[in-house]
């Protein structure tokens, strides 16, 4: 990819985030901005910028570039442009894991994405046993019909454990299924931020591996690949990623699907390269999402989840009509 369209997926994450902090129910003008990002200025828009706007901002920065260096890295793998996190499922076994976790009272922003991940792991396990009992596990028809069977089966798993939740609990825990970057904290932020550093490090290691299983599982193991290991270590990496992103904001779906397909059509080739690129228009993508979400109906906000899946669902639906 050439240097200057770096350059503009930089651009990009740096205008989405400018608006992230300009743009909600209440709008600030670019010089109130930027004094409140020093600490001078208006106390009420230093509150505003600093406590609610700027870790709100960061936390989308992480969940996309988490979200988008998982979809890359499946697609590569599974040889299938429409795999991503949330239309697999695995993002819907993250879930049920949070939820387990908090229904036992483990809340720990150090060991909610642990389980978000024991969950993640299950799913896709799943979806994978069943592409392969259909003996089609590269047939992308089979595994997205797979991963909604088992996303269907994690949704029906979280609503039992909230059965008997106080009503409270209900609606936070549906709100957050649904995605949304209102509870975002620095604290809570820096815990994501190690654990997509891990997944996304762990993935560019695997890079040769990963593009020499998007040459097909024959071609890979006669260049020297353990292709049963690989797989494996691949689907554990971005099913971490997907985790914490789980963990952090709850579902937010097609990211993983759009980002890819945007770096490739940039002219990303290498793995290492479209994961990279992915992870900036990850950012990017969240980042306006939620600045869509909390603008179009202020003060009331939208849910993360339903704005993407607006922009994932449409470009889903033209990339299938392509593949039949």
């Amino acid at each position: 990819m050439r240097p200057r369209t770096w350059i503009a997926l930089l651009v990009a994450l740096l205008v989405a985030a400018l608006a992230g902090l300009a743009l909600g129910p209440v709008s600030l003008a670019p010089g109130t901005v930027w004094s409140a990002l020093f600490g001078n200025g208006d106390a009420n828009a230093i509150a505003i910028v600093q406590t609610l706007r700027l870790p709100r901002i960061a936390l989308g920065i992480v969940i996309g570039a988490g979200l988008g260096v998982s979809g890359a890295a499946l697609q590569a793998t599974l040889r299938n442009p429409l795999a991503e996190p949330y239309l697999l499922g695995v993002s819907g076994g993250a879930a049920v894991g949070a939820v387990t976790a908090v229904a036992l009272h483990f809340t720990s922003l150090a060991v909610l994405p642990i389980a978000a991940f024991a969950g993640a792991a299950l799913a896709v396990t799943l979806v994978l046993l069943v592409a392969r009992a259909a003996g089609a596990r590269g047939d992308p028809r089979v595994l997205l019909m797979a991963g909604v069977v088992v996303g269907a089966f994690a949704n029906a798993a979280v609503m039992v454990l909230l059965a008997g939740a106080p009503g409270d609990t209900v609606r936070g825990a549906l709100w957050w299924m649904m995605g949304s970057l209102s509870d975002a904290t620095w604290q809570g932020t820096r815990w994501i931020a190690v654990y997509v550093v891990i997944g996304g490090t762990l993935l560019l290691a695997l890079g040769r591996e990963i593009e020499l299983l998007a040459l097909g599982e024959d071609p890979a193991a006669a260049l020297g690949v353990d292709v049963e290991r690989a797989t494996r270590r691949v689907y554990l990496a971005a099913s971490l990623l997907a985790a914490v992103t789980v963990a952090g904001a709850g579902l937010v779906g097609f990211v993983g699907l759009v980002v890819p397909a945007i770096v490739r059509a940039l002219g990303a080739r290498s793995v290492r390269s479209v994961m990279l690129g992915a992870a900036i228009a990850g950012g990017a993508l969240v980042v306006a999402a939620d600045v869509v979400a909390r603008t179009v109906r202020a003060p009331a906000e939208l849910p993360l989840g339903a704005v993407t899946a607006l922009i994932g669902v449409p470009f889903f639906l033209s990339r299938l009509r392509r593949m039949t």
